[in-house]
């Protein structure tokens, strides 16, 4: 595949071998964002663990505390002084069993985030072909299966993210847009990596972090000095 001249620029601006503190790598990371729009800078890991174990699996959410930049559309399933305290909280959508309807019939996905109150899983468990290969399936262990949705949905709105493995035993995470900057992709970047770390599950031996790379929507990647963030 061949790459466009604003990615070989790019990959002049650094040493592609050579891995960087995490500060340098994001300096380097913000000055490669050159499309017309504002790119999205991600956080790739890569983990010594085996995630076809149970007791291996490495997931959670975290909120970043300068967000991601991007304004999150909530759907929240919930009845009652439950789903008035969502809309009260600002969700996008609320609703039950209508929304399970619309989603099934129409084909229906203009939200990024499904909150739901434990009440109402047996009623969302229909969508569980439909919401799970997207990723969009509500969880206890993301907070979105939840008795207070109200803080869910404010989490959700000020950046709230969930980092789980995908099958090659790596962690592919938002953690800003590229013009946050260095300075608060930073913190992002350090508060994700924080969590991570805390999640180590004890039956993991050995390195823990493999790899880890930063890179823009249409950038390279630039190598972070992982030995460093353990």
């Amino acid at each position: 595949m061949k790459k466009g001249k604003k990615y070989q620029d790019s990959e002049k601006l650094f040493d592609k071998s050579k891995m960087y503190d995490a500060e340098e790598a994001m300096s380097y990371v913000c000055q490669t964002a050159k499309a017309k729009f504002d790119e999205t800078v991600e956080l790739h890991m890569r983990l010594g663990v085996d995630s076809r174990h149970a007791d291996q699996q490495v997931r959670g959410a975290i909120v970043l505390p300068n967000g991601t930049g991007k304004t999150v559309r909530t759907l929240v399933f919930a009845k009652g002084d439950n789903a008035e305290a969502a809309r009260g909280a600002g969700s996008d959508y609320v609703g039950d069993v209508d929304f399970v309807e619309k989603i099934q019939k129409e084909n229906w996905f203009e939200f990024d985030v499904v909150i739901a109150t434990p009440d109402m899983m047996g009623v969302i468990g229909r969508l569980g072909k439909v919401l799970g290969p997207k990723g969009l399936m509500p969880n206890p262990k993301a907070g979105t299966v939840t008795t207070d949705v109200a803080k869910a949905v404010r989490e959700a709105k000020a950046g709230k993210i969930e980092y789980r493995l995908d099958k090659t035993n790596i962690i592919h995470c938002p953690i800003g847009k590229a013009s946050f900057g260095t300075e608060k992709l930073l913190e992002n970047f350090n508060t994700l990596v924080g969590a991570v770390i805390k999640a180590k599950p004890a039956s993991a031996k050995g390195q823990y972090i493999k790899s880890c790379v930063l890179a823009t929507t249409m950038g390279p990647g630039v190598k972070v000095n992982y030995a460093k963030l353990v």
